[in-house]
Formats: structure tokens, C-alpha cells, sequence
């Protein structure tokens, strides 16, 4: 990495100077400014900020960077994260991307500019795919929930394709078998609960429906759109499967406005056990993942990345459990 330096060198002007630049001092003609400024991008060199100010180079500092912080998924793994880091003497410092690669960017720099001790990442799709670019620097990185498969690092993943795959099966052992879906777009995890979707109907001699299955970014108010031109279809699906908690409170806020009946004239099961799913009458049927496991298991990765840069890569899949309930009952 390019240091303060570099920049002088190139720039042919004195630390002090490229200081003052970087601090937006006065006094500094606009061409040395100009020059300066130059040669930070030529070297794509950031300031540090902590060791500027504070000449350390070791932080108890932890990045989590998520997708969103408004998904009960990630509310639960970020409440793991600060316990265990808190444990260990580290802080957390949280970020929300909104699966925005630009936002995603501006974290991931502010992360180096920091000095943060390690990163704990829920990537966008684009950043997982070109992993081994973005990550040119030397800060410990642990992944969790999406798959990342272009360069070795820490991971820490559901078993997706089971996890539906024993959704859906249960939905047919009900009865069911024109069975719609709503997954996540642009990543990983909604390619893999697609698999498990297929694998299931394919299981049971069933064919998968282009009409009945939508990607879509998961969100409640796209789960509740994309519920609704479901049911507005000529021949609608017998019952949902829904790829995250947010697409299944989206689809119960449809269904309700269309007044159908769960389990009688309509099913759904889904991603994510909430507080909400088992109080709702009938109760939601779900995959529970392990959310708190997932955030411990990564924190106590990062930590021990951090203690040893060197130690063998490890990728831990954990598995999610199906909570029977009422809103799938027996159908035929």
C-alpha cells in the first residue's frame, strides 16, 4: 500500500505538504494542490485516518458490512456479532448496503481508512464475483450468506439448497403441487433456494413453472406486488414459497387484501423464523436458520484470522430447521 511518501515523491513536493493537501489547508498554491491530488489517485493512496492521528496501527476495531439491516436475518446476526466481539474486547462498526455495490465501496474504504483489525461481509452480488479484485488489500475478511468462489476466504454459510429443497417437499407432502416462488435477485443465496425449489418438484415428478417463479430484490413491498400477479393469474399457484421473511410478510399482506384463507385457499411457507411468524393466526411455516450461530461462528473466524493471517482457509455450512406449522395444511 502507498504511503505518504510515495504521494511526495511522485507529486515532487514535501510530506508536509501533500499533509496539508490532504487536510484541505490554505497557503498551498492550486497547481501543488492539483499535483497532490494527482498522485494520491495514481497510487490509489487513502489517508488512514486513525494512524494519522493516532500513530497506531493495530485497532480493536470490526467492520459489519450487511445487504440490510432491516431484514430480521441480519437484526439477529449483528446482535451475534457485538456479543461475541465484546467478549473478545473488539467493537463493531455496522454498515448497510442495500446490495448497493456503490454504497458497498464507499464502506469497504471507510474500513481501510479506519484501520479496522477485520471485516465481516455480506457481499452484493457484484462484489462476490470479483472478490479477488476488490480485496487487494491485507484486512482479515470473513463472508457470510452468499457464496464467494473466485479466491479462498473465511465463509459462513446456510445450507440453501437442502433448506428449500425441505421446504418445498413439505408443501407437496401437503398436497400441493402447483407451488409459486419468490427469491432474492442478484445473488448466490436466491440461486441456491431456486435449486433446492427444482430439486424438490423435479423429486416428485413435478415440473417447474416459469410463470410461478419471480426474482425479485427482497423486500416487502416486492413480495407483496409480485404476490399479487400470482393470484391475478388465470390458473393461480396453490401455495408461495418465499425466499426471505420480508417476501413473506409482502405475500401475507396480499393474500389478506385478496381475502383468501390460509391454509384452505391458499399456502405459503417461507425463509426466516421472525417473532411475528409463529403469533400470526394460522402460524407461518419456515426454515429457521441458525442466525445467531452464523454470527458467532464468523466473528470467532475473523478473530482467529486476525491472531493468524496464515491459518488454512475455512468454509462452515450450517443447517437450517424446519418449523411445521398451520399455514400449509393437508390440500387435495
Amino acid at each position: 500500500m502507498s504511503n505518504v511518501k510515495d504521494v511526495a515523491n511522485l507529486a515532487k513536493v514535501s510530506t508536509a505538504t501533500v499533509s496539508r493537501v490532504l487536510s484541505a489547508k490554505p497557503h498551498v498554491s492550486l497547481e501543488v494542490r492539483e499535483r497532490v491530488l494527482a498522485a494520491t489517485q495514481t497510487l490509489n493512496y487513502r489517508p488512514n485516518r486513525v494512524a494519522r492521528s493516532l500513530r497506531v496501527q493495530k485497532s480493536n476495531i470490526i467492520g459489519l458490512i450487511l445487504s440490510d439491516i432491516q431484514n430480521p436475518f441480519f437484526t439477529q446476526i449483528s446482535r451475534a456479532v457485538q456479543d461475541t466481539a465484546y467478549q473478545e474486547g473488539f467493537s463493531v462498526f455496522l454498515c448497510n448496503t442495500d446490495e448497493d455495490v456503490d454504497k458497498e465501496q464507499i464502506y469497504l474504504d471507510l474500513m481501510n481508512d479506519e484501520n479496522v483489525a477485520g471485516i465481516i461481509l455480506s457481499p452484493t452480488q457484484q462484489t462476490a464475483e470479483n472478490f479477488n479484485e476488490i480485496f487487494k488489500n491485507e484486512i482479515p475478511v470473513v463472508v457470510i450468506d452468499r457464496r464467494v468462489t473466485n479466491v479462498e476466504v473465511d465463509n459462513v454459510l446456510l445450507d440453501n439448497v437442502e433448506s428449500a429443497c425441505k421446504l418445498v417437499e413439505h408443501l407437496i407432502a401437503d398436497g400441493y403441487q402447483r407451488i409459486g416462488a419468490m427469491l432474492g435477485i442478484n445473488n448466490t443465496t436466491g440461486t441456491e433456494r431456486r435449486d433446492g425449489y427444482i430439486k424438490a418438484l423435479k423429486a416428485h415428478g413435478l415440473k417447474p413453472l416459469p410463470e410461478l417463479v419471480s426474482y425479485v430484490n427482497p423486500r416487502e413491498n416486492e413480495g407483496y406486488e409480485t404476490t399479487m400477479k400470482l393470484l391475478n393469474l388465470a390458473d393461480p399457484p396453490q401455495a408461495i414459497f418465499t425466499g426471505n421473511s420480508l417476501l413473506t410478510a409482502g405475500a401475507i399482506k396480499a393474500i389478506r387484501q385478496k381475502k383468501l384463507r390460509l391454509p384452505d385457499q391458499i399456502a405459503i411457507a417461507g425463509f426466516d423464523e421472525t417473532i411475528w411468524a409463529s403469533l400470526l393466526e394460522p402460524a407461518i411455516t419456515v426454515i429457521e436458520q441458525p442466525t445467531y450461530e452464523i454470527g458467532q461462528t464468523a466473528t470467532e473466524l475473523l478473530l482467529r484470522r486476525i491472531k493468524e493471517p496464515t491459518r488454512p482457509v475455512r468454509e462452515v455450512t450450517l443447517k437450517g430447521k424446519l418449523l411445521v406449522r398451520q399455514s400449509c395444511g393437508q390440500h387435495g
